[in-house]
C-alpha cells in the first residue's frame, strides 16, 4: 500500500477505523450490541438497533483513538473494560478527566484550535481539535464537551491530505474557520442523525449536514452516525437526497458496517 494511501472501514454509529499512511485510528469506540442500552447521562439512555461490525477482537495495531465527547454512544463500558489503559487518547479535557478515573494514563486533551501530532515511519500526522455544540443555548451545559479534528497527512513538510471529522456538533458559523486556519479539506466524516432531545436538534440533520458540505466544500464525504440507535430521528436517505437536490460539491460516499471507502475523490 502506498504510504499516503487514505481509507476508512465503518464500525457503525461514529466508530471507524481511519488508515491514513502508516498510521491506524479509532474514532469513537462503541462496541454495544444490538438491544443494549447506551447511557447519555441525567437518566436518558437509547438502545442499540444493530451490531457492531468492528469488536475490540478486531482491532489492528493502533496508534491512538479520537473521542469527540464522552457520551455512551461513543464510549462504552465494552470500550473501557478492552482497550488498553496506556492506549493514546486524543480527546476533550472533560472527556480526558473521565477517562483517567477510568484508569487510562496516556489521554491527551486538546481546547478548541489546539495541535498535536503523531510521528512514523517518517510522515507525521496533525490532529487539530475543532470546536462543536452538542445543543443549542442552555442545553449545552447540560451535554458534553464536542470536539471535531482535522487530520493532516504530512510527508517532507508537505500535507498529502486533509480531512474533518466533525464530531456531535450541530452546525455552527465558527465551522467556516476549518478551511480558514487549516486549508481546503479532501474529505469529511459528518456525525448526522438529527437527535433530539425534546423539540432541540442536538446532532446534524440532512439540512445542517448538506449546509456543512457547501460550507466546507470536501473532495469527499463520508456519513456516520445515522441508524444504530433509536434517538436517530433522520435517516441516511434524507441526507443524500438533500446533498444531491441542492448540488453539494465534491462526492458523497455512503458505506455500510464494515466496509471500506477510500478518503480520495
Amino acid at each position: 500500500m502506498p504510504d499516503d494511501d487514505v481509507s476508512l472501514t465503518f464500525g457503525g454509529t461514529a466508530t471507524t477505523l481511519l488508515r491514513l499512511g502508516p498510521f491506524t485510528l479509532l474514532t469513537d469506540p462503541n462496541f454495544l450490541h444490538r438491544g443494549q442500552w447506551a447511557h447519555l447521562g441525567y437518566g436518558l439512555r437509547s438502545r442499540r438497533l444493530t451490531d457492531p461490525a468492528i469488536t475490540p477482537a478486531d482491532l489492528p495495531e493502533l496508534d491512538g483513538v479520537l473521542l469527540s465527547h464522552m457520551h455512551g454512544d461513543h464510549w462504552d463500558r465494552i470500550a473501557t473494560a478492552e482497550l488498553a489503559k496506556d492506549l493514546r487518547v486524543v480527546t476533550t479535557p472533560e472527556a480526558a478527566r473521565c477517562l483517567a478515573d477510568r484508569g487510562f494514563t496516556s489521554t491527551e486533551d486538546l481546547r478548541p484550535w489546539q495541535t498535536t501530532s503523531l510521528d512514523r515511519d517518517g510522515a507525521v500526522l496533525r490532529v487539530t481539535s475543532v470546536p462543536g455544540v452538542h445543543g443549542p443555548g442552555p442545553l449545552a451545559r447540560l451535554l458534553p464537551q464536542v470536539m471535531g479534528s482535522v487530520l493532516e497527512l504530512v510527508r517532507d513538510g508537505e500535507v498529502r491530505w486533509r480531512g474533518y471529522v466533525s464530531g456531535d456538533t450541530l452546525l455552527r458559523p465558527v465551522l467556516a474557520e476549518v478551511l480558514e486556519r487549516c486549508g481546503p479539506l479532501d474529505a469529511m466524516v459528518p456525525h448526522l442523525g438529527g437527535t433530539k432531545i425534546g423539540p432541540f436538534l442536538v446532532t446534524m440533520d440532512a439540512r445542517q449536514g448538506t449546509d456543512l458540505v457547501h460550507l466546507l466544500r470536501p473532495g469527499v464525504t463520508v456519513p456516520v452516525h445515522y441508524d444504530d440507535y433509536g434517538v436517530f430521528r433522520d435517516p441516511l436517505g434524507n441526507f443524500v437526497h438533500e446533498v444531491a437536490r441542492r448540488r453539494a460539491p465534491g462526492v458523497v460516499r455512503t458505506v455500510a458496517r464494515g466496509q471500506t471507502v477510500s478518503l480520495r475523490a
